[in-house]
């Protein structure tokens, strides 16, 4: 590519340091006028870093003391020659070197534009190129180390792998076409059925395996479920170890969602706390009633709190119903009031539902809450190292179309159908996925995935 592009890639704010980065073949040039070295020696050498002053060259005033990385093509993040200017954090400052190296011949980077040149540069593939984002966004251990994976490329491999033994198919296919006095057809057909059914097992198993890799990718989406005062937000203030949510005496002081990360074994909760059910007649408050009942119907797990110092009512029953069939555990709080509430329990026990006691005043009762979630999503074997999990909706619906033409060359084939009716189901396949790894992609798909990653990656 021509031109040259130039960013910061440090967050904005202040800093220990801040990094300008540029990239191009003009990156060299620009840098020569507007860095002087402490060391004189003008030879430029690829993963080596020099050390001097950043310079107005109009004025010769000293910007910053900085170092320089200097990274040659094509042994460079984007396989063209870059530099990166490691300067003191401070906008002023960053913001003082990015606009000198614009006005010294270099162009602003677009989102993701040294990603982007990665790819187009074949440095990367798209699905490694996604990763990067992925890893950045990470929220929890288990989410970067599968993004981590995928940077080196075991998504891919497996893509490759699968890829293969359709191409493999498709050479015999086109030896039936190509040379049709050969009388193979038959065993071409049974040879390719093997290898269809093959391939279609293997593009199911990762299909599904979407299924974990979404919790490790967007956490568990857990409700905070119950009637006013049963304790929600001080439950989530209590894992939070913050006064994040109200708590108040007063019913229907909690009447919009309140959300937040927390972490259990490596793995994200988006803990939710929602308005408590009850019957009202404010209208705002009814919202947030409705509000609640949508977020437990969309939740991965319901903690449904009940008040064991009150006695059974109607809003309990309430909540009951709505956990009856939804993955839930049963949270009895404040142990530490005395209680009376055996109608309650005994209601609750019918449910069959996981159940602890806890105080939330206190604290008391939270490692066994954090146990139970741990067990009822299996935790601890939710996440494989040798496991290859979809994490990307984009990757997850490729391998959905390129499964289903797979089955259909597979009905075709058993309906004894022309060999060459089949391997236009079979080409589709690969088209589908040539468009995780980018091999097939359009420009529009293209701009859209690296329009999400942030200015100076």
């Amino acid at each position: 590519m021509e031109n040259t592009i130039v960013a910061i890639s440090t967050a904005a704010g202040n800093g220990g340091i801040g990094i300008i980065r540029l990239s191009g073949n003009k990156s060299f040039e620009i840098i020569n006028k507007i860095f002087i070295p402490k060391n004189k020696n003008n030879k430029i050498k690829g993963y080596s870093l020099k050390y001097g002053n950043i310079i107005n060259p109009e004025n010769n005033e000293i910007i910053d003391e900085v170092l320089v990385s200097y990274f040659v093509g094509p042994n460079s993040y984007t396989r063209e020659d870059m530099c990166e200017i490691n300067t003191h954090g401070g906008m002023i400052v960053e913001r003082k070197i990015l606009y000198l190296c614009l006005n010294n011949g270099a162009e602003l980077a677009e989102p993701g534009e040294f990603t982007k040149r990665a790819f187009l540069n074949g440095r990367i593939d798209l699905a490694q190129a996604e990763s990067i984002i992925n890893l950045i966004n990470s929220k929890s251990d288990k989410e970067a180390k599968e993004s981590i994976k995928e940077l080196e490329g075991d998504l891919s491999k497996k893509i490759n792998e699968i890829e293969q033994k359709i191409i493999d198919v498709m050479v015999n296919i086109e030896v039936i076409v190509d040379y049709p006095e050969y009388d193979v057809e038959e065993i071409t057909n049974k040879d390719a059925l093997n290898k269809m059914n093959e391939v279609s097992k293997m593009l199911d198993n990762l299909e599904k395996s979407f299924d974990k890799g979404k919790l490790i990718r967007d956490g568990i989406k857990t409700v905070i479920l119950g009637k006013p005062n049963a304790g929600k937000s001080s439950l989530l203030n209590a894992i939070l170890n913050e006064d994040r949510a109200i708590v108040s005496d007063i019913k229907g002081t909690t009447r919009d969602s309140i959300e937040e990360f927390i972490n259990i074994d490596g793995l994200s909760l988006k803990i939710i706390d929602t308005a408590g059910i009850r019957d009202t007649n404010n209208e705002i408050e009814k919202i947030g009633v409705e509000k609640s009942k949508k977020l437990a119907n969309e939740s991965d797990l319901i903690i449904a709190i009940f008040d064991l110092s009150r006695n059974f009512e109607d809003e309990d029953k309430e909540i009951m119903d709505i956990i009856k069939n939804k993955n839930a555990i049963i949270v009895l709080n404040k142990v530490d009031i005395k209680q009376n509430n055996k109608l309650l329990e005994n209601e609750l026990n019918k449910l069959c539902k996981p159940t602890i006691k806890i105080s939330a005043m206190d604290k008391s009762g939270l490692d066994k809450l954090y146990d139970k979630i741990i067990e009822v999503f299996s935790l601890n074997e939710l996440y494989n190292d040798n496991e290859i999990l979809i994490t990307n909706e984009r990757h997850k619906n490729q391998i959905k179309k390129a499964k289903e033409n797979i089955n259909q060359a597979i009905i075709s084939i058993k309906d004894n159908m022309p060999i060459d009716i089949s391997s236009i189901h079979i080409k589709q396949a690969l088209e589908d996925l040539g468009e995780i790894t980018g091999k097939n992609v359009s420009e529009d798909i293209i701009n859209e995935i690296f329009s999400k990653f942030c200015l100076g990656k």
